[in-house]
């Protein structure tokens, strides 16, 4: 079985990924990585020779693609960009067989676990002055919304406010046990609803 997270930036699609992939005993792949490793350079990089992002995620989706088609990736959890469930990406996950998964999250909490990243991907350390948290702050919100009819799409909406990685893992899990997943593999534009309830930073918006 292979599950999609999908959510706003820095709403925990990684850690949690991670952490649900060691409870399933399947590997863990994040999107994010993949794209990095395939076309050999960072996001940014890669993102400023497209003039849209519509076009970037057509050229990023062939990594998505790519790693479906790996035996490693048979049973899995995969964490995919903010943008996962638009462009070439839906288009790939359409003719894939998995369990898509939208973490939700409030703003504030989402705030909480920001982080920055130079043009190489590399980790910056940046203390946010109150001024810079109520920027970010109407950021995610706007990523909130930018995002969150695409992740409509989406088979499980889960609500992890106030949990902590292991048990918005769990929480993942426990829901992923009652789909449906012979129908999902038929008919992949089902939804699912558990528990109803992603930073940006700065454009361009993933």
């Amino acid at each position: 079985m292979r599950v999609f997270l999908t959510g706003v930036s820095c709403v925990g699609k990684s850690a949690i990924g991670r952490k649900l992939a060691e409870f399933l005993d399947v590997r863990f792949f994040d999107l994010d990585h993949e794209i990095e490793i395939f076309f050999g350079t960072s996001l940014q990089r890669l993102q400023s020779k497209f003039i849209t992002m519509h076009s970037y995620r057509i050229e990023a989706a062939k990594a998505l693609f790519h790693l479906l088609t790996r035996p490693d990736s048979r049973d899995c959890v995969i964490a995919l960009p903010p943008s996962g469930l638009m462009g070439g990406y839906l288009g790939v996950l359409k003719k894939t067989a998995g369990v898509i998964v939208a973490l939700n999250d409030k703003p504030e909490n989402i705030l909480d676990r920001v982080k920055f990243y130079d043009i190489d991907s590399r980790p910056i350390e940046q203390e946010l002055t109150e001024e810079d948290r109520r920027f970010y702050l109407r950021e995610i919100k706007k990523d909130i919304t930018y995002f969150g009819k695409t992740y409509e799409r989406a088979h499980l909406q889960i609500d992890i406010s106030g949990l902590n990685i292991d048990k918005a893992a769990r929480r993942v899990q426990d829901a992923l046990e009652t789909v449906d997943k012979d129908a999902i593999g038929r008919a992949r534009s089902g939804h699912v609803h558990a528990d109803r309830g992603g930073i940006a930073g700065a454009p361009p918006r993933r």
